[in-house]
């Protein structure tokens, strides 16, 4: 295989920060790129859910996830997150995977490598019996319309396909589904401050429950 995942570590680090400078160059602020203590307890607190991608054996992109219990509450990214060092919200007996960072350096873009972190999330979710994935994507195509239509709308025709949002519509290729508009998600204004909430239910608890339900 040309792609590799694996736990990141803290002595990854320098590598992790190139591969966010390489995705998020300036204007980006420098303070939202991950710092050595929030990697560090990403490792500390759940470093399955710490995961870095090579490629041909070269650090091309990395995800962070936390697990939750799922209650369908409006949020935040910094509440979710813990202003990114995932230790107060982390909830280890949590029945969800909630992916709150995925980055991929532009030179590999459009070899996989944000597909194979999804399929690492999804495969972790499995064998963790977890409920589902979930995330919360950007909408950066819906600010071009918000004058026409509620975020809500534009989701809906984002999934009709007459639409195309750059992420929303990669997210719905990762199998996930909608669940909800959050509003002031993040300071984002292509977004118009919003975000969606999708999830990927694990369907092998589904597949024990449709053979509970025929006993």
């Amino acid at each position: 295989m040309s792609i590799l995942v694996r736990p990141y570590t803290t002595e990854d680090f320098d590598d992790l920060l190139q591969v966010q400078r390489e995705a998020f160059p300036p204007p980006f602020p420098e303070h939202l790129w991950w710092n050595k203590d929030q990697i560090a307890a990403h490792v500390d607190t759940y470093p399955a859910g710490a995961m870095i991608a090579l490629y041909k054996g070269q650090i091309a992109g990395s995800a962070t996830s936390l697990l939750v219990q799922y209650t369908g509450q409006p949020h935040t990214w910094e509440e979710v997150a813990d202003h990114g060092y995932i230790r107060g919200s982390h909830e280890q007996t949590g029945d969800s995977l909630y992916g709150i960072d995925l980055c991929v350096s532009p030179a590999f873009r459009g070899k996989g490598i944000a597909k194979a972190l999804y399929a690492a999330r999804k495969e972790l979710v499995r064998k963790a019996s977890l409920k589902r994935f979930i995330a919360a994507c950007r909408i950066p195509g819906y600010h071009s319309v918000a004058a026409q239509m509620s975020a809500e709308h534009y989701v809906q025709r984002v999934l009709a396909g007459s639409l195309h949002d750059q992420v929303l519509t990669f997210m719905l290729k990762q199998d996930m589904v909608p669940l909800q508009v959050l509003d002031h998600y993040l300071d984002d204004e292509e977004s118009c401050h919003k975000a969606v909430l999708l999830q990927w239910s694990n369907p092998h608890l589904q597949e024990q429950g449709d053979r509970s339900a025929d006993e």
